[in-house]
């Protein structure tokens, strides 16, 4: 944090929960409103593909063009803040599958509409992303491919390095993302877009006046816009009904600003939610074994059987898209991990010699 900032200060409110990031609310002299100070926190993993090296330099880029995003002012040369959207959050004291209200389905709609409408070469945000590694405008197949590769190089060769062995105790073998693959050279070709690419519950806020704010754009990247709607409907957990009818909304909304990114839709979003079913069991068994080692190292027990249902249900909802052929209960995913935390014992440094 920048000297002088405490969180006893009056004017400041934080750290707030986050994933990415240790953020902070302060107010700026001479500005209304309030403002998110952030830091990146450190030793994470991403378990998803970046594009724009600044989510602050891609806001202000879609700023005017995009409606209901934050602000972004820039207090010194090269220092952006974004502006705090009052209020709460979409799935905050609700169930999660719930139903949006009607407003709130256009207002998704309005946007899906904007990102496919802005064009793409208008943004100056730098990338981070190799240009040799992006696919060409339309290619589907090459999209998720990349998106494909990420999953098994990143996040399950290196990131589940250490975790190989839970993999495996767990059902999901070598190489399961092998049908994915070949399912992606079936997708039609799209005209590609903007997407947010992270457009769940807690990336909503609900202003004082009802409206809905799309927050949190640091995993945007230029692609397929089906990937949007495929993401959305994976992490909202809609009912059946419920997602059909947020999928006819995207699709009469899209068609009308853009026909070309709607081609295919209707198979190709069966193999988008395949890749988002597997890609949530690698993350999921990572973040789980993270989540259960203690800051001394050493396992908290009283938090695994939750998360071991949790992995069951991830288990059971990617037994296709990675061709599992055992589906273990809660039991045998507790006993996978405790079987995981007795072979991975904490590292116990000795203390200095007197």
């Amino acid at each position: 944090m920048e000297a002088g900032l405490s969180a006893a200060d009056q004017s400041i409110e934080g750290p707030l929960k986050g994933h990415h990031h240790e953020t902070y609310v302060i107010s700026l002299p001479g500005r209304a409103g309030r403002y998110k100070l952030r830091e990146p926190r450190r030793g994470l993993l991403w378990f998803d593909r970046r594009c724009f090296a600044s989510e602050e330099e891609l806001l202000r880029t879609l700023a005017g063009r995009v409606s209901h995003i934050p602000e972004i002012v820039e207090v010194e040369r090269g220092i952006l803040l974004q502006g705090f959207i009052e209020g709460r959050t979409l799935g905050q004291g609700v169930l999660p599958s719930k139903a949006l209200s009607e407003r709130h389905r256009r207002q998704l709609g309005d946007l899906f509409g904007e990102l496919v409408a802005f064009d793409v070469r208008d943004i100056a945000a730098q990338r981070v992303c190799d240009g040799a590694d992006l696919p060409l405008d339309g290619d589907s197949c090459g999209f998720l491919t990349r998106l494909l590769r990420f999953t098994e190089h990143r996040v399950y060769r290196e990131h589940g390095a250490p975790y190989r062995a839970l993999f495996e105790d767990l059902g999901v073998r070598d190489g399961a993302l092998g049908g994915l693959a070949r399912q992606a050279e079936s997708l039609t070709e799209r005209a590609f877009a903007l997407v947010h690419g992270d457009l769940h519950r807690r990336n909503f806020i609900v202003d004082a006046t009802g409206d809905l704010w799309a927050i949190d754009w640091e995993l945007a990247m230029i692609g397929d816009p089906l990937y949007d709607l495929a993401t959305h409907l994976h992490l909202m957990r809609y009912s059946a009904k419920e997602a059909e009818r947020v999928g006819r909304d995207w699709r009469r909304v899209v068609e009308e600003r853009r026909s070309e990114c709607v081609k295919g839709w209707e198979t190709d979003l069966a193999v988008l939610l395949a890749y988002k079913r597997a890609q949530s069991v690698y993350t999921d068994v990572i973040r789980a074994a993270l989540a259960l080692r203690g800051s001394d190292g050493r396992p908290d027990w009283q938090r695994l059987p939750r998360l071991a249902w949790r992995i069951k249900g991830a288990l059971e909802a990617a037994r296709g898209p990675l061709e599992l052929t055992v589906e273990p209960s809660v039991r045998e995913v507790i006993a996978a991990y405790v079987r995981w935390f007795r072979d991975h014992p904490p590292t116990v440094t000795a203390p200095p010699a007197p």
